[in-house]
Formats: C-alpha cells, structure tokens, sequence
C-alpha cells in the first residue's frame, strides 16, 4: 500500500518486533491499574484519627472532694471517678475516667458542665493527662482570688478545682510530689520550732508585771494558731510566692516560709 508524504522527512528509524511487543505491554499494564490504586497512591493529609478503645465499665471507684469559696454561695462537690488497668496484676494502675461538679449554685453551671465534659474526654483519650492540672492553675479570676483554709491562695474557681485534680492524681500515683530531703526538713522544722519559742518569749514578757516600764521587745508578741486545717502557722504571716500559703514570717531580719522552707536570703 503507497503512503503519499507531504511534509519533509528530516529522519527515520526502523519498527522492529521488540519496539511493537514494548508497546503492546505498556499498553495491558495502563489499562489494569484500577482507580482504587492510583487513589491510594495520592499525598494524601497526615492526620490521626482518635478513638476511645476502652468503654466505661458498670462500677468505677470515685473520690469526692468539697469545694467551699467565698465566690460561690452554695459548696460544690467535685467527683473524679477512676478506671483500674490490669486489675489483679502487678501492673495494676487506676487513671482518671470521668469528673463531675454538683452544686446547689445555678451561677456557674453553663461552663462547670462544658468544663467538665471536655475534661473526661481528654481522660478517656488516654496519654499524658496531667497537663490539665497547670492549665487550670494558671487561670485568674479578674476580680480577684481568695484564701482557702491552711492559707493556700487560689487565683479562681477554676484553679481550686484544679488543685483538686492534681490532689487526685497525686492520691493515685499519677503525679509524685519532689520530697524534701532529711537535712531540708530538719533545717525546716528548727526554725519553726525558733520562731514558736521566740513567739512565746515575747508572749511570757508582754505578760509579766513589771515595776517599771520595760523595754518593748524585739518584735510583736504573737501567738502560733491554727489557720487552716491542720496547718499552724501565725496569723499575721505573709504569702509565700513558691507555695501559695500564708506562711511567710520575718525570721532574723529575712524571709522565711514556715511551709515549704523558702528563704528570701537564699
């Protein structure tokens, strides 16, 4: 058969059997690919999906804690519910599950549930949950905080009731607090015992009858009473800036926390 050429050749190249056999192969393999494939084989986005693999068991074993500020009318009761991991093993572990806040106090109920909602999500999500503890202590109230009972400051409501989170979880072993060392307490409980003795020298003196005026005594005369449960500190003590607590007293001209042993002079 005569093929007419109307445009100028400038090269050529001969079709062998294996240049025919290439094509014909390409040309099966093209049309086998299924649209399945070439999809999976697309960039597609990193993202990881979550999901809650352990569902909530008939029984949980709770803790209830009592809330009672002065920015709130009615005391609210905060239960945290935990799930045991492993039971009846050596790696036996219980983990926050849920969290509820109850209260006679209407005032704050619209954010205490979506508070609370999003705070069990976060527990069933699993990981490292501890973060949440920071984040709530760290919220300040713009009308200011208040003194719990043992003179420990709270910011707002939200931080109490993260102090009661992180007081959970240290309960069962998620958070461990830095323990003091012997020679800290030591150190510690000589100059509580300085301070009470010097206190009580100074109450003897005031006290006494004397014929003559005395000379008035290096510092007030103050009695060491309980602020707080089961805390004794004086009652004229300051904030301590490293632990929140009304334990702040001037001992020999400097700074010193009757709590955690903080000493402005180093």
């Amino acid at each position: 058969m005569a093929v007419k050429i109307d445009k100028k050749i400038k090269g050529y190249s001969v079709l062998t059997p294996e240049d025919k056999a290439r094509e014909a192969a390409q040309a099966v393999t093209a049309a086998s690919v299924s649209r399945a494939t070439v999809e999976a084989e697309l960039p597609q986005d990193n993202i990881i999906q979550m999901h809650e693999r352990i569902e909530r068991p008939e029984v949980l074993i709770g803790s209830t804690y009592k809330i009672k500020s002065p920015l709130v009318e009615h005391a609210m009761y905060v239960t945290i519910n935990d799930i045991v991991l492993n039971a009846g093993t050596e790696h036996e572990l219980r983990r926050p599950f849920e969290i509820f806040v109850n209260s006679k106090s209407m005032e704050h109920f619209q954010w205490i549930v979506a508070l609370t909602r999003i705070m069990s999500a976060v527990f069933r999500k699993g990981g490292d949950v501890t973060f949440l503890v920071d984040e709530m202590k760290a919220v300040f109230d713009p009308r200011g905080g208040y003194f719990k009972a043992g003179g420990v400051y709270m910011p707002s409501l939200v931080a109490e009731l993260g102090a009661i989170v992180e007081e959970h979880m240290k309960s069962i072993g998620l958070i461990h607090d830095p323990q003091m060392s012997d020679h800290q307490r030591a150190i510690l409980s000589e100059k509580r015992k300085q301070y009470e003795d010097r206190a009580k020298k100074n109450s003897d003196v005031s006290a006494a009858p004397a014929a003559a005026p005395a000379a008035p005594a290096q510092g007030a005369a103050e009695d060491i009473a309980v602020t707080g449960d089961g805390a004794s500190f004086p009652p004229t003590a300051t904030l301590c800036h490293k632990c929140n607590t009304k334990a702040l007293v001037i001992m020999d001209g400097c700074a010193t926390c009757l709590n955690c042993g903080y000493s402005k002079c180093g």
